[in-house]
């Protein structure tokens, strides 16, 4: 019986396996070539098993034999039978946690191939939220998080369409009435992620997205344009994303004014953070500090050429007003409406060098040939003065 289906359905199977040099094939001649092959590969599992149970009867003496007379090993004091055919699943459970949690990301995706049990285990966000932390925490933000759900989104949204075209229904439809429909939607479901794995919404997927480089992200990158005398001391808003071969970054920036995307590459991670606001690079930040702003404080304050360039966060510590001699115990700037910002990297005499603002009726100010300022960010962390002081150029900028 199985020899008439074979012999019977092999001009079939052939005719759906070539294809006609003379004219071009159809639409639909590729998903009926991959049914066919799923076919084959299916009638091909079954004879292999129909194969083994009909197996000689001396084969199944030798076999229970060989199993009978190895003598068991002993393993940490331990009896274990069939210790050739153990492995590393039948390790206690916590035995095996341990050894995944010590393995870097690269041996986690290396072992999440071996087999599928081994691959829902490596997966596990607990095993991969120690390496996000390590190494992507620190330039990676809020911001970042959302573009990575709409990313996730916008790649089901492709997928589910192309999953849903018309011929591929018809075909489901048609050959649902001699194979079972949930057998042949599955072949086929198996077929296409196989095929083109899409990401999926773990630490694991994001990590490796971000790691290969696939992943624009938006951060902040500090004296950008390779530190441009223009840019010194100033941090920009781009979309960046990770070269695993020099361990650096691709910033790109927003277009401004009369110039285009501007790229830059090689950005090392010590000029990259993620950004502290939650606020556009063309938005004037709202300030929650003004009426909190005393001379020594360290501050961040938009910035920009003109309104059609985007905002840059530029470094500067809050001043004294021009009667006051500095002396703290008698200092009275914090009492007045009037607020001096000092920017120390521009020399003496600099019109770069102050700037006054008024805190009770905050609101972008400047004019065209001095630029513009806007929000002001009140600097509380050591590590954020640290990192401005670490950057402070060798020479002073006029």
């Amino acid at each position: 019986m199985l020899f008439f289906f074979i012999m019977s359905s092999f001009p079939f199977f052939l005719l759906l396996s070539k294809s006609l040099p003379l004219q071009p094939l159809p639409p639909w001649a590729g998903e009926v070539r991959l049914l066919s092959v799923l076919l084959w590969q299916e009638l091909l599992s079954s004879l292999l098993h129909l194969f083994d149970k009909c197996k000689p009867i001396s084969a199944r003496k030798f076999g229970a034999l060989s199993s009978v007379t190895t003598p068991p090993r002993k393993i940490c004091g331990q009896r274990v039978e069939n210790a050739e055919e153990m492995s590393v699943l039948d390790l206690p459970e916590l035995a095996l946690e341990c050894i995944l949690g010590k393995l870097s990301p690269a041996g986690l995706s290396n072992v999440a191939a071996v087999c599928s049990s081994l691959r829902e285990r490596c997966r596990s966000d607990h095993l991969w939220e120690k390496h996000m932390k390590e190494k992507w925490e620190r330039v990676i933000g809020d911001a970042a998080r959302r573009d990575w759900k709409l990313y996730l989104a916008s790649r089901e949204d492709s997928s589910a369409g192309i999953a849903g075209s018309n011929s591929s229904k018809k075909w489901v439809s048609v050959l649902s009435r001699v194979w079972h429909s949930s057998w042949l939607k599955s072949r086929i479901d198996d077929g296409r992620k196989t095929k083109n794995p899409l990401p999926d919404d773990s630490i694991m997927s994001w990590y490796q997205s971000l790691e290969s480089g696939k992943f624009w992200f938006p951060a902040q990158v500090y004296n950008r344009e390779h530190g441009h005398v223009g840019f010194m001391l100033s941090c920009y808003d781009a979309a960046v994303r990770y070269d695993c071969q020099t361990d650096t970054f691709h910033a790109r920036y927003p277009p401004h004014g009369w110039r285009t995307t501007v790229m830059e590459e090689g950005v090392q991670w010590d000029r990259l953070r993620a950004p502290p606001v939650d606020t556009p690079a063309h938005d004037l930040h709202i300030s929650d500090c003004l009426n909190d702003l005393h001379p020594g404080d360290h501050i961040e304050i938009q910035w920009r050429r003109s309104k059609e360039f985007p905002y840059g966060w530029w470094y500067g510590v809050v001043g004294h007003l021009e009667p006051c001699d500095g002396n703290e115990h008698f200092c009275r700037c914090h009492l007045s409406n009037t607020v001096v910002l000092e920017f120390n990297q521009y020399t003496p005499g600099s019109r770069w060098r102050r700037a006054s603002i008024n805190p009770k009726d905050h609101r972008e100010g400047g004019n065209e040939t001095d630029g513009f300022f806007g929000g002001i960010r009140k600097l509380k962390s050591k590590d954020e003065i640290s990192k401005w002081r670490q950057l402070w150029p060798a020479d002073a900028l006029e």
